[in-house]
């Protein structure tokens, strides 16, 4: 179980950002001057981006003394993006198509992104609440007991918000909120309209990036440096379940190994939405893999609010809600594994 000692440890940056005591990763980039186009120069000015924060975070240095460059790490980052979409593989589905001209991959996301909502949440992780929480439409999995699949799968229309706009819109919403929050959906697909609008946005605010973890390895660069909290969605220990219930391959193996660079990179926080039947199958290896690789650096949600919506009829081991003695023993592995959850 986790407690306050440990909550404070895995989650230090980000709540300094939130109370204003540190800066916030986006704003930090725009004052990291970039000379040069390309991968080599990017990972290069990540050093800069490091050192310069420890310097802010210290105290060292002041973010009014610095001034803003021309061009900036924040707008290389936004320069790779659109290269990136113009043969689009900024998730594994890697679909090549050219966004940039409004193709459209699996995730049915062309060259503008549409919201579906956006509102102040209070029913995220208590220390993440309150949250401005913008929800985007598409995505590029498919799961079949989607609670958000009018979203994801486009049954709603969406509508289109300007980057100036949303950024007043973060900026006017932080009086009231802990961070911003980017979900869908699925935030991957948007990743050039958010990064655009963080460009306008000039409110020290942490980034949350809420997500299904199927990013490919460019865009957990481009996001290094940007997002304070990565909030994932760790939904299945193996690759049949994942494929059978979400239509997507290499699952484990390219969730993992993002979890795995975004706890290097930054703070997280691990939900696992408990599946009927999926116990042995999803649950207790996704806690093992933790347990092993990033015990002490993350923050584990384990989830019990799973129903059956969307196509999960068709589907009859999970046509149902999780039983308590599901929960049970999902609860006292995660103790015998002395893991920092929260349910």
């Amino acid at each position: 179980m986790l407690d306050y000692y440990k909550l404070g440890q895995i989650v230090n940056r980000y709540a300094n950002v939130a109370l204003q005591k540190n800066t916030a990763n986006f704003i930090i980039a725009k004052h990291v001057k970039a000379e040069n186009f390309g991968w080599k120069h990017h990972d290069e000015l990540m050093k800069e981006f490091y050192n310069l924060r420890k310097l802010l975070d210290e105290g060292k240095i002041a973010l009014k003394d610095l001034k803003k460059p021309e061009f900036s790490l924040l707008d290389l980052k936004i320069k790779l993006t659109e290269k990136t979409m113009k043969s689009c593989n900024l998730c594994e589905r890697k679909c090549g198509v050219n966004r940039l001209l409004g193709e459209v991959g699996v995730c049915k996301v062309g060259n503008n992104s549409l919201i579906s909502s956006e509102f102040i949440h209070m029913g995220e992780e208590y220390y993440i609440s309150p949250s401005h929480t913008i929800f985007f439409m598409g995505c590029n999995f498919f799961c079949q007991f989607c609670q958000n699949w009018s979203i994801s799968q486009w049954f709603e229309r969406g509508f289109y918000v300007a980057e100036e706009k949303l950024a007043k819109l973060i900026e006017e919403r932080r009086r009231f909120s802990l961070n911003v929050n980017f979900v869908g959906g699925e935030p991957t697909p948007n990743l050039l309209f958010i990064l655009k609008t963080l460009k306008h946005c000039s409110v020290n605010i942490p980034i949350i990036w809420n997500s299904n973890f199927y990013m490919s390895k460019n865009t957990m660069k481009i996001l290094d440096g940007i997002v304070d909290m990565y909030l994932s969605d760790f939904k299945f220990g193996n690759d049949y379940c994942a494929e059978r219930l979400s239509k997507v391959k290499s699952y484990f193996k390219i969730c993992s190994r993002n979890h795995l660079i975004a706890a290097k990179n930054g703070e997280i926080t691990i939900r696992h939405l408990v599946l009927p039947n999926h116990i042995n199958c999803c649950s207790k290896p996704i806690l093992k893999w933790i347990a092993k690789n990033l015990k002490d650096k993350a923050i584990v949600n384990i989830m019990s609010q799973y129903m059956p919506q969307y196509k999960a009829k068709n589907y009859p081991e999970i046509n149902r809600t999780v039983s308590h003695e599901e929960m049970k023993e999902v609860i006292e592995y995660a103790e015998t594994l002395e893991l920092n959850y929260i349910t």
